[in-house]
């Protein structure tokens, strides 16, 4: 899998030896200068934007983003309330499948609650039905499947074969929209305007029958609407047309979109040995703090990487055989003591770090790249270890 994100901007003059390794530094004048792009297609376009928490979730950063997006959307329970306690906002939450006994707090936190099949609805609609005699204000949603792939990466698409996320589309009928306020739908992945557009005009003809007894239409995340050759003109003229043709209010969930470019992980080169190739460990593992690096699979963009030269083959400190980030060209030579960082960090990989092995966790850090500041968010400890263990 190919990254289109990479960019150094900033992080080009940054000192990696101002951080601790490992550490994730986060330039909070990328991040807004990242919302400001999202707001202003939200104004534009008449729409409504909500950052993807299951990207990005650096909850210290709560305020920022509340004031350009209209909220967040979560993935479950613990992102709602995530959601609901630092952000502002409406939260949307979705799951492929909701626990009885998680839901009523789920639609507490929750504005919009999407459900994944219109039988999860139905068998658990007493639950619904006792928290607004409760009160509780919120809307029901359905995910639906275009059953249109657009994926570069069959796995990583939602619309594949067999997939469990969202009702068949060519399935669904009047009957399953009984008490369903709006359609969502999220079939992209780091792309440009062209699969959405595409995937639209695939289920167009489908949804449309049904718009007069919905109220919103959820096209998703994977829009990488913050890159600087993504087609934002289009995107905002096609979500125009959407509205004026449908009448519902739109949603857009970008994640990444939040983050591209905004953030880097900081690490050190630990020992160097000659195995045919020169082999490098680093304090930075692939399967504990990029784990993406092995599941996707792809290749995170190194920090002033040497454009000539023999390489050197990088891996983390843990004992998997796996634990490889890649081959590259260190600049200044692997060499023990070395200072590197790969570009483009803050979105998923902070959210997916893990202590396997007992590695620990790479500290947190914002830094302001128009005034300088630097400020520790985080540290992590063996308690954080021990913590997650019995």
């Amino acid at each position: 899998m190919e990254t289109r994100a990479g960019d150094p901007a900033a992080f080009a003059q940054f000192d990696l030896h101002r951080v601790p390794s490992p550490a994730f530094v986060v330039d909070e004048a990328a991040i807004r200068r990242n919302l400001a792009i999202l707001a202003d297609i939200g104004e534009r376009a008449g729409i409504k934007v909500l950052g993807a928490l299951k990207a990005f979730s650096m909850w210290s950063l709560g305020g920022v983003v509340a004031e350009y997006l209209d909220g967040v959307c979560a993935s479950g329970i613990y992102e709602a309330r995530l959601g609901r306690e630092e952000y502002g906002g409406e939260v949307a939450t979705y799951c492929a499948a909701y626990k009885a006994q998680d839901l009523p707090e789920i639609l507490r936190l929750s504005d919009h609650v999407i459900f994944n099949s219109p039988g999860q609805i139905a068998r658990l609609r007493p639950i619904i039905e006792a928290a607004r005699a409760e009160g509780h204000a919120f809307d029901i949603g359905l995910r639906i499947n275009p059953l249109h792939a657009e994926g570069e990466v069959p796995k990583y698409d939602p619309c594949q074969p067999h997939s469990r996320l969202g009702f068949p589309i060519d399935q669904l009928r009047a009957e399953h929209l009984e008490g369903v306020s709006g359609l969502h739908f999220h079939s992209l992945c780091e792309q440009d305007f062209l699969p959405l557009e595409r995937t639209w005009a695939a289920i167009e003809s489908r949804v449309l029958p049904h718009a007069g007894r919905l109220e919103w239409l959820n096209f998703g995340g994977g829009h990488h609407v913050t890159r600087a050759d993504y087609q934002r003109e289009e995107l905002i003229a096609f979500l125009r047309g959407v509205r004026e043709k449908t009448g519902l209010q739109l949603y857009i969930e970008p994640g990444e979109a939040m983050a591209l470019d905004a953030g880097i992980l900081v690490g050190e080169i630990l020992d160097v040995i000659d195995n045919g190739m020169e082999v490098a460990i680093t304090d930075i593992s692939a399967t504990c703090h990029m784990p993406d690096v092995i599941e996707a699979p792809y290749r995170p963009a190194m920090l002033h990487e040497e454009p000539e030269g023999q390489p050197a083959r990088l891996g983390g400190p843990s004992c998997l055989a796996g634990d490889i980030i890649g081959d590259y060209r260190v600049p200044g030579g692997a060499t023990p003591g070395r200072r590197i960082a790969f570009l483009d960090q803050a979105h998923y990989s902070m959210v997916k770090t893990n202590t396997f092995n007992g590695v620990p966790l790479p500290s947190i850090w914002l830094w302001n790249s128009m005034t300088d500041e630097l400020k520790e968010i985080r540290q992590f400890s063996y308690a954080d270890f021990k913590g997650r263990l019995s």
